[in-house]
């Protein structure tokens, strides 16, 4: 989950760190230079050795909303993250990313009496994908949290960079909600309505995310793994009014990864019986897979089954190699879930969904058969 600058599978929560020690916070501008995903990874998920003045996550604790669809500023790393599979009028299918992450930069303000100062830093990441094109596209931006240019607010939850916004209707509730994106240099934009058709669910131990061996290497997560979208995506000039499935992940944390994982492989499967599916393989130097590795199961009506890492297997079919990288991503994958009776086949709907931003990581949109159908996507760190 590169999501998530955290060991989590989607995306991303530590990499912020990497992205913004390397990038525009710094120097003032985007670098330039590539980053292998690895060797960012390694670095942004190692030992953190101010990790103990900030929050951190030790244990289950009950959830408030709204009040956590907003921000956790005394956490290290945050994300907001939207993926989904669309279908317009015409037929035509793309898939879909936009994430905010927040990340703090120290844990206390700093002591500067200015408009801009802030210890709060912001990165996004917006994609589509054309299926029918067979191309990716994407594009990241970094602000400050001052001076209103990026932000969380509840009642009502609002989060944004820029235009950038994930903006809800309600005061006292998450959905419907609305998403608007756009970047003109990429050639995409979106704008969706957004419903939830499940409510949310608790991963881990009642939202406790156990990642590693170490205290505090956890995090905060739960998901809403069925979203109706509704809308328009603008594609290469291209406009197109659309519908579809979304899925939201939700994190907060402080932890690295531990010493010997090198990163992970997420998975958000929608399939056409009413379940959703996800796991994650977190993968160990060595590349077994490590035990803290997890998923969840929600059937058609809500319900949902934490799943432990002895609980699904997951191997690889066949890679897809950047042109860019040079790093190889498996875009095929079988999972056997035996509790469940799946036998899935997951690939890729387009191979090159690399994304090209300061850390690497490969996130696209795939589809599944086997014993049950669907779409999903796919998140793939530390290649």
């Amino acid at each position: 989950m590169m999501r998530r600058l955290d060991p989590t599978p989607v995306v991303l929560g530590a990499l912020v760190v990497a992205a913004i020690a390397i990038g525009w916070l710094r120097f003032g501008g985007p670098s330039n230079e590539p980053v292998s995903g690895a060797e960012g990874l390694a670095e942004a998920m190692g030992p953190s050795e101010d990790a103990e003045a900030f929050a951190r996550v030790t244990g289950p604790r009950p959830l408030q909303f709204p009040e956590d669809h907003g921000a956790h500023p005394d956490y290290r790393t945050e994300w907001w993250y939207f993926t989904g599979n669309l279908t317009g009028e015409d037929g035509r299918a793309y898939g879909f990313q936009i994430t905010l992450f927040r990340s703090a930069l120290g844990p206390s303000a700093p002591p500067r009496d200015s408009d801009w100062a802030t210890r709060q830093a912001w990165m996004g990441h917006f994609a589509i994908t054309d299926i029918e094109a067979g191309e990716h596209r994407a594009t990241e931006r970094y602000q400050r949290g001052a001076l209103g240019l990026a932000g969380a607010e509840v009642r009502p939850v609002r989060v944004w960079m820029d235009d950038w916004e994930i903006a809800s209707d309600t005061d006292e509730q998450l959905f419907p909600l609305r998403i608007r994106a756009s970047d003109s240099a990429a050639g995409i934009a979106l704008d969706l309505a957004i419903e939830a058709e499940k409510g949310h669910v608790l991963q881990g131990d009642q939202g406790y995310s156990r990642k590693g061996e170490a205290p505090g290497n956890a995090s905060r997560y739960y998901s809403f793994t069925r979203l109706a979208a509704e809308g328009e995506v603008e594609f290469d000039g291209r406009q197109s009014d659309v519908s579809g499935s979304a899925w939201l992940d939700r994190e907060w944390s402080t932890s690295a990864l531990d010493a010997g994982q090198a990163g992970w492989d997420w998975f958000a499967l929608q399939l056409e019986d009413g379940r959703d599916v996800m796991v994650y393989r977190l993968r160990r130097n060595d590349g077994r897979t490590d035990r803290h590795s997890a998923g969840i199961v929600v059937d058609a009506e809500g319900n949902a089954q934490v799943l432990s890492a002895e609980d699904f297997t997951l191997t690889p079919q066949r890679d897809w190699q950047s042109g860019i990288t040079g790093s190889r991503y498996p875009v095929a994958w079988s999972l056997e879930l035996p509790a469940e009776d799946l036998s899935l086949t997951i690939e890729a709907r387009v191979d090159a969904q690399e994304m090209p931003t300061t850390v690497r990581y490969w996130e696209g949109a795939v589809g599944v058969t086997g014993s049950a159908e669907g779409v999903g996507y796919l998140e793939m760190t530390g290649y």
